[in-house]
């Protein structure tokens, strides 16, 4: 099986996206604000926490981008925020073929969008969808969809925008932020979405960037106190931000020596082949040789793995995750159920992940 992974970040490249961010950091917070964690409430300048406003300037500087806005319900929420910033009931998008991650089919749903599809691996496929001229928006996950997706996000958006420039784009960035070099709006989407909750933040917050007219559309329809994320969040938020991209580096250096390791036949005659993708987060696929995936996800668990994400990469997930193959993936093969699982090593070295996986092997065994 090929597969085409998205190309992680190395450690001193993630290192310095750190210090860029904490560059940054020092330009908008006095060293006293850094160590306080904000106000609370709906801000009369504002409308939301003068704390959170000033998170959300970094992080827009941090991205090259106008505007930022923070969202309840993380990724989702934020993905939401930017569709309705950006078209109206019944009006016409373009998705890729593949199946549609679940949380955002239930938005566009919800929305009665038009859905217009293109095989994003194939430019001639995008060009001949933008023949119809109601497109009034196109969704990009930046992250695979299909197991065998290659195309590349840039590439995509550039030729939208040459063929249709007043075409607006929002790439969905989750699973994609602090791993690769740069996000949708840094390759000229108008709107990037993503969770923060992913990037060792707070439990649901989420966020979008991008063009001011949008954001800023987006924020006006959020104007309940409840709806606000208060100070301590966003900088719960941003602590987590500075973190995120070398803890991401490091777990990408672990799969790395995963992938040689597991793909040894001599070690493991029991698995048929293991590779990189991503599903949706940047995981390591083993196939096994028998259809043993369920047992084995079963023994990992008491072997000490996750049995299943919280946020895929928060905060709360330490220990590594062995899990069933992604539910998009599953939509396109359901046979994979049977035989393959993901292992994401989350903060642990190789060295755990290859135990708990020969633990849990040889338990099956008996």
């Amino acid at each position: 099986m090929t597969t085409y992974p998205l190309a992680s970040m190395s450690v001193a490249e993630a290192m310095q996206k750190q210090f860029d961010l904490v560059d940054i950091i020092t330009k908008h917070l006095s060293g006293s604000e850094s160590l306080t964690l904000g106000d609370l409430g709906v801000n009369m300048q504002g409308n939301k926490p003068l704390r959170t406003a000033k998170v959300e300037k970094i992080i827009a500087d941090f991205f090259s981008a106008e505007a930022c806005m923070l969202t309840r319900g993380a990724g989702t929420q934020a993905i939401c925020r930017g569709l309705q910033s950006a078209v109206k009931h019944g009006e016409t998008i373009l998705v890729h073929t593949a199946p549609i991650y679940p949380t955002t089919e239930v938005t566009l749903t919800s929305m009665g969008l038009h859905i217009v599809r293109a095989n994003f691996n194939n430019a001639e496929s995008v060009l001949q969808a933008l023949d119809d001229k109601d497109i009034k928006l196109c969704l990009i996950q930046h992250t695979r969809q299909d197991i065998a997706d290659s195309y590349n996000l840039e590439d995509i958006i550039t030729l939208i925008k040459k063929e249709s420039p007043q075409t607006i784009i929002l790439a969905d960035d989750n699973y994609a932020v602090m791993k690769v070099p740069r996000i949708g709006c840094e390759c000229g989407a108008d709107l990037s979405a993503f969770s923060l909750f992913k990037l060792l933040g707070p439990v649901g917050i989420g966020c979008l960037v991008g063009k001011r007219e949008l954001v800023d559309k987006a924020s006006t329809c959020n104007y309940s106190g409840g709806g606000q994320v208060q100070g301590f969040e966003s900088m719960e938020a941003l602590h987590g931000l500075v973190y995120a991209p070398v803890a991401l580096a490091i777990q990408a250096e672990q799969n790395e020596i995963l992938l040689a390791e597991l793909n040894d036949r001599n070690k493991f005659p029991y698995i048929k082949s293991a590779f990189l993708a991503n599903a949706q987060s940047k995981v390591l696929l083993v196939e096994f040789m028998q259809p043993v995936a369920a047992d084995i996800l079963a023994a990992a668990e008491k072997a000490g793995a996750l049995p299943n994400p919280v946020g895929a990469e928060s905060k709360f997930e330490i220990a590594p995750l062995f899990y069933r193959v992604s539910g998009t993936f599953l939509k396109k093969d359901p046979s994979l159920k049977e035989k393959m699982i993901r292992i994401n090593p989350n903060r642990s070295g190789a060295k755990t992940v290859i135990r708990i996986l020969k633990e849990a092997y040889k338990s099956i065994e008996k």
